[in-house]
């Protein structure tokens, strides 16, 4: 097989340096054509692939001696049976005087979440539109995002000229419409180029068909933009990404610097929530694979050696002492929601910062961004590819900076806890200067002397289940079963709670899960005064129910499926709810038009085949008093 290229590529680094670019735009605006012939156009394909190409553009109906160049970047079989970019692709171009990266981004709606990857280590976005449609709306959304993600330069091309007749007044409107449309997207630069990527003009030279023309090609833009780089003065900051431990002799701290210049001998400090906080050392070394270096800058990746050791670790970041990085646990940032399952204020999600992952909620969402209008809308959920201003709340302090800054420290990713999938990203506008307010109090007594003074353990009892089910019966034969046995206990029940401290919400999914986390928050409290709590409550969503769990110690929160069939609870109806909601008075009922999801893996599951509710309240007093005969049990 010949792999030799059609014409040499350039073996020396051309001078003006790397520069990453990503294509974006709407469906069928030409973008993996165009980067297909600026592939061919630059000599950048070997002759084996020039051959296949014209063999794969035959048998997907291309006639005659025509390509469709398309075919050199859309590699999956689905694109190119659909016609469509699903995947990111990246490809590189080398000229004489710059190396690309070139991301090709899906256009369609549906991939939005591949167009915010490929946008979030660009340099320079092109913003393809058809000249027949004008600015459309995901021209809008990506230049939103785009904006969002950092880019700072964009490359307006409007392809398909010969089919609009080569008229400059149309290239002159779609110019002045894209202007007017992100106009505050706070880009540094727009430049614009008419263009016909099928053709090949003015992609990588002049166009003798549209002389009207008299700026530089695209490729010449390509080349000749400066970038927005990563600060190399100020403060410099080292996420830590792993710590090198080859031998009992060599402790190094590996990553690369985010922001600023680091030299060997300069002061260091951590920033983060572990115990090595703010403790200072001096760099020794700086290590890299080519050798030692004296000092190094924002984008080298080098690993740091300490002239005496200090508790750090990854997620961690070490930066200079005289001015470290700053911590929070509360920010206000902007989001772009790629999940099909709605945002909702109060769940317990993921956070990934840097190389650290911690959970986080999204606290509060004050408004969404329609991005036709950058409109500020009012909104209690988020869908798939809204975008919206939030203030959110993390479990521990991170170290950060605006993302502006650095889109390391940042920039974020939002990731569902059940699924493990990335649900949104997310940029850092600043820390909420409430959280440099709040200082956790630290009391004399701690649960285990409370509930030690009690003679019991410090639990809570969560029982879920459909309404109906028998929860609140089992949950109050319980509390007298242990309130015999000398215990003291408390039981919080749905119906009594939404009488006064959840009075204010309704059975939308948003006032479902605000419901539970005001609940398991009171739980936990009442936990750490060492009572055992009982809770009854439907708790449909597992991701609440895990929250739950997350804000107690290991082994202190035992959860109790109460497993009877919708039929049944629906026969019982002892408060007439499900006929109510079988005729359409109650929205949002669950197991009705609102969905419950069953535990995984309860501590207990009863289920309804002949079990009376003593008998089941039997079995959970006796997993309570299995758990206080264990070592480590308050006496």
């Amino acid at each position: 097989m010949d792999v030799t290229p059609s014409a040499s590529i350039a073996a020396s680094a051309p001078a003006g340096g790397l520069l990453r670019v990503m294509t974006c735009g709407s469906v069928d605006d030409g973008k993996s054509t165009l980067i297909g012939r600026l592939l061919h156009d630059t000599k950048t394909v070997f002759d084996d692939q020039i051959s296949q190409l014209k063999l794969d553009s035959a048998r997907h109906g291309t006639t005659g001696t025509a390509m469709d160049m398309a075919l050199l970047v859309d590699g999956l079989e689905a694109e190119r049976e659909q016609g469509i970019t699903i995947d990111v692709a990246y490809r590189f171009v080398t000229t004489a005087r710059r190396r690309l990266i070139i991301a090709d981004s899906p256009g369609h709606e549906q991939y939005t979440r591949n167009m915010a990857t490929a946008a979030s280590t660009a340099d320079v976005a092109v913003v393809l539109i058809d000249a027949r449609r004008g600015v459309l709306v995901q021209t809008r959304r990506h230049s939103f995002i785009a904006s969002l993600m950092g880019i700072r330069h964009v490359v307006l091309a409007v392809n398909k000229m010969d089919l609009m007749d080569f008229s400059r007044d149309v290239f002159e409107r779609i110019v002045a419409d894209y202007r007017e449309a992100v106009a505050s997207g706070g880009f540094a630069s727009i430049d614009a180029v008419p263009i016909v990527a099928r053709d090949g003009d003015n992609v990588t030279a002049p166009s003798a068909r549209m002389p009207w023309y008299v700026g530089d090609h695209l490729l010449g833009l390509l080349e000749t933009i400066a970038p927005e780089t990563e600060a190399t003065t100020g403060p410099w900051r080292l996420p830590v990404q792993w710590v090198s431990r080859p031998d009992a002799s060599f402790r190094g701290y590996a990553g690369t610097i985010a922001a600023g210049a680091v030299a060997v001998g300069d002061a260091v400090a951590t920033s983060g929530s572990g115990p090595g906080s703010g403790h200072v050392s001096r760099v020794a070394r700086i290590v890299t694979m080519d050798g030692d270096l004296p000092r190094a800058a924002a984008g080298d990746a080098v690993t740091l050696v300490l002239d005496h050791e200090i508790d750090a670790s990854r997620g961690d970041v070490l930066a200079a002492a005289e001015n470290p990085v700053e911590v929070s646990d509360q920010f206000a940032a902007h989001v772009v929601w790629l999940a099909t399952a709605p945002l909702q204020v109060g769940r317990e999600y993921l956070l990934k910062l840097g190389a650290r992952t911690v959970p986080a909620s999204v606290t509060s969402i004050r408004h969404r961004i329609d991005v036709n209008t950058r409109q500020k809308l009012p909104a209690t959920q988020l869908a798939l590819n809204d975008v919206a201003r939030i203030h959110l709340s993390t479990s521990v302090p991170l170290a950060w900076m605006a993302y502006r800054d650095s889109r390391d420290l940042g920039g974020f990713i939002v990731i569902d806890r059940q699924s493990n999938a990335t649900a949104g990203v997310g940029m850092i506008d600043y820390a909420l200067t409430r959280a440099a307010n709040l200082v956790w109090h630290e009391l004399a007594l701690d649960r285990y002397a409370r509930a030690g003074a009690m003679g019991q353990r410090p639990l809570v009892v969560w029982f879920t289940g459909l309404s109906g089910s028998g929860k609140s019966t089992i949950a109050n034969l319980l509390d007298k079963k242990l309130h015999a046995l000398g215990r003291r206990t408390y039981v919080l029940d749905g119906d009594n709670v939404r009488h006064g401290l959840n009075r204010d919400l309704g059975f939308t999914e948003t006032d479902r899960v605000e419901n539970i986390r005001r609940v398991s928050e009171v739980a936990a409290l009442m936990a750490d005064a060492g009572l055992v709590v009982i809770v009854a409550f439907i708790s449909p969503y597992r991701a609440e129910r895990d929250a739950a769990r997350a804000r107690l110690p290991a082994g202190e929160f035992i959860e109790v499926f109460v497993d009877t069939p919708l039929e049944d609870c629906e026969a019982r109806d002892p408060k007439g709810l499900y006929a109510k909601a079988r005729a359409g008075l109650i929205p949002n009922f669950t197991g009705i038009s609102a969905p419950y999801e069953p535990p995984l893996a309860p501590e207990l599951h009863l289920r309804s085949d002949g079990l009376a509710p003593e008998a089941s309240a039997e079995l959970v007093a006796a997993h309570i008093a299995h758990l206080e005969q264990r070592p480590g049990a308050p006496a």
